[in-house]
């Protein structure tokens, strides 16, 4: 939820769901002071690679809506947004999204992958579904490191 916080932040700031990536760099790292600007890139890089953020030329997309994620005042993102997601996480993240609690999510996932004797991922993957998540992406991936 962190990552979606951090991205929201600067589409609330300027009241828009378009913005340039220069806009949403200062955004970030001036306004805010929460990244570099070398690390605010870095972060549109993660959000687009989990869906939150597409690009049109040099414009940033959010893929959600902004002004639905509450921003804590206190909020300070940690650096470890900034590090790709496994599919497993990004799964789970999906999960706690659409109401399933963590705990519950990542105890039945635990339990499917002891019954089926499959990788955590193929689990939580098989658990989504079965949840009426679309998690083909995920799949997807899943599937190009198992070829790797």
């Amino acid at each position: 939820m962190s990552l979606r916080i951090a991205v929201a932040a600067p589409f609330q700031q300027n009241g828009r769901e378009r913005m340039r990536e220069s806009e949403f760099v200062v955004a970030l790292s001036l306004d805010r002071d929460w990244f570099s600007p070398d690390q605010a890139k870095r972060l549109v890089d993660v959000a687009s690679g989990q869906g939150l953020l597409s690009r049109e030329d040099e414009t940033l997309v959010a893929e959600f809506d902004p002004t639905d994620i509450e921003i804590p005042d206190e909020f300070q993102p940690e650096e470890s947004l900034l590090q790709e997601q496994s599919t497993f996480e990004k799964v789970l993240d999906k999960l706690v999204a659409h109401g399933t609690t963590k705990q519950t999510a990542v105890a039945e996932i635990n339990e499917l992958q002891q019954d089926a004797g499959i990788s955590v991922e193929a689990a939580a993957i098989v658990y989504a579904r079965r949840n009426g998540i679309d998690v083909s992406s995920e799949a997807d991936e899943a599937l190009e490191d198992l070829k790797a």
